[in-house]
């Protein structure tokens, strides 16, 4: 069995000179040859780690790896396979089908039958379609493949139920600065070179790669590349050099959720320094303003309410400042809503009432409102009762009558049930008082 848990403080082993050549990018020359060279996934190459317990007990099992891109997903199942003495094989759901993956299980079938079993690596599994990953199910049962599935995108939504529950999910974690920093100390060591980056414009890099290894050693290519010779860039130097990573953001996918649920979740916590935090990650990832506009308007509905009605109306303000102004001065109207949202009294009474409404309304079936207060535009319908008895309320002291207004089959129903907060404290006075004048006038509390 190779040597798995070299130090992962150990330097890269030198390189012959085909190894080194010009051609080859650096992240292909500094990939880990053992798993104690893997940064940033200690939770699973660790001592204790999943994928050591799993190398202890020389079985792996079908895998998901699910991280974000450069964490170290391909070269951890390369890695495997060698451990295993399993044959690797790497396919990419982008560019196989159904023809090319019956190739693949046909020379992993031969390959068993002479007692060499195959680590199948697919890179991108989540695009295949729900047929074609039904047919890894049969490979998988009868052992003539290991799957190991590469994914950036939530397991739980992209792949079905069937294969799920035959293989194990493992999370790779975006490196963190200090691993991001030990690759590019590693890197410097391989090219023997320092790069020449003041550490002001170092720390700047680091943040660029947005927690993707393979990113940092392209970054750094790119400052070797352009530094002349004696040349050091400083932080604006750099932001020069090499352009600017987008932020990792699928607006179709999980990034996507992710921050908006972060948005929603902060407002409703009534933290405006977050909530304008994850207000312009969204709007600096490109999101849609007006999708941002439109849920900032549900929360104002939905998590404020009448605790102050003014949150409705600010919201809505935002959306058509932004329609007006366009970008990129419309989005303050968006930054401004949300620290007013954010700062607002909360109250998520309105939403549980219509919840409840909602119910009642589905269970309680077709019941027909009381005579009282049907209108009656026909001598039959006045005849039978219709508005008989109807109180205007304008006319009546107070402004209320106080009239059960409820289907006699069910009854007054309490459904809206204030706050003690904002402008609801005045409304929960207000109920109280002409639940009273009900009582004092005969009608139902």
């Amino acid at each position: 069995m190779p040597d798995l848990f070299g130090s992962a403080e150990s330097g890269p082993p030198p390189e012959s000179p085909q190894e080194s050549g010009v051609n080859r990018p650096l992240a292909d020359r500094l990939r880990p040859r053992s798993l104690g060279e893997v940064v940033g996934q200690e939770h699973l190459t660790g001592e204790g780690g999943a994928l050591t317990r799993l190398l202890r007990g020389r079985s792996l099992g079908s895998l998901i790896f699910w991280g974000p891109p450069g964490t170290g997903k391909t070269t951890v199942a390369r890695l495997l396979a060698s451990a295993t003495d399993l044959h690797f094989e790497q396919i990419s759901a982008i560019f196989s089908g159904v023809p090319d993956l019956r190739k693949v299980f046909e020379a992993a079938r031969k390959r068993r039958a002479q007692g060499q079993a195959t680590l199948l690596f697919v890179d991108e599994i989540h695009r295949f379609n729900r047929a074609q990953l039904d047919a890894f199910l049969p490979v998988m049962e009868d052992g003539t493949v290991t799957l190991i599935g590469a994914t950036t995108e939530n397991p739980s939504f992209e792949l079905n139920a069937a294969l799920l529950s035959r293989a194990r999910v493992l999370l790779f974690r975006a490196l963190d600065p200090g691993a991001i920093a030990r690759l590019l100390a590693r890197a410097e060591d391989l090219t023997a070179q320092a790069l020449p980056l003041t550490e002001e414009a170092r720390a700047v890099l680091v943040r660029m790669a947005d927690g993707d290894g393979r990113a940092a050693l392209t970054l750094a290519e790119e400052v070797w590349r352009s530094a002349a010779p004696g040349e050091t860039f400083d932080a604006d130097g750099l932001q020069q050099v090499v352009q600017r990573r987008a932020p990792v953001y699928d607006k179709a996918q999980e990034g996507h959720y992710n921050l908006i649920s972060a948005l929603h979740k902060t407002v409703r916590g009534s933290d405006p320094d977050a909530a304008l935090y994850y207000l312009c990650r969204m709007l600096d990832a490109g999101e849609d303003r007006l999708f941002i506009a439109r849920r900032l308007v549900r929360m104002a509905v939905e998590d404020i309410g009448l605790a102050d009605p003014q949150a409705l109306v600010v919201a809505n303000a935002a959306k058509d400042a932004f329609d007006f102004l366009g970008s990129p001065e419309g989005e303050l109207a968006l930054a401004q809503a949300a620290i007013y949202l954010a700062c607002a009294p909360k109250s998520n009474a309105v939403y549980t009432a219509y919840k409840a409404a909602t119910r009642l309304a589905k269970d309680a079936g077709s019941l027909p409102p009381p005579r009282v207060i049907l209108n009656a535009p026909t001598k039959l319908m006045k005849k039978v009762g219709y508005g008989e008895g109807y109180r205007y309320d304008h006319d009546e002291p107070d402004a209320f009558s106080g009239q059960d207004y409820w289907p006699d089959a069910l009854g007054r129903q309490h459904l809206y049930e204030p706050t003690e907060r904002g402008f609801e404290t005045r409304l929960a006075e207000r109920l109280a008082r002409w639940d009273e004048l009900r009582r004092l006038r005969g009608g139902q509390g």
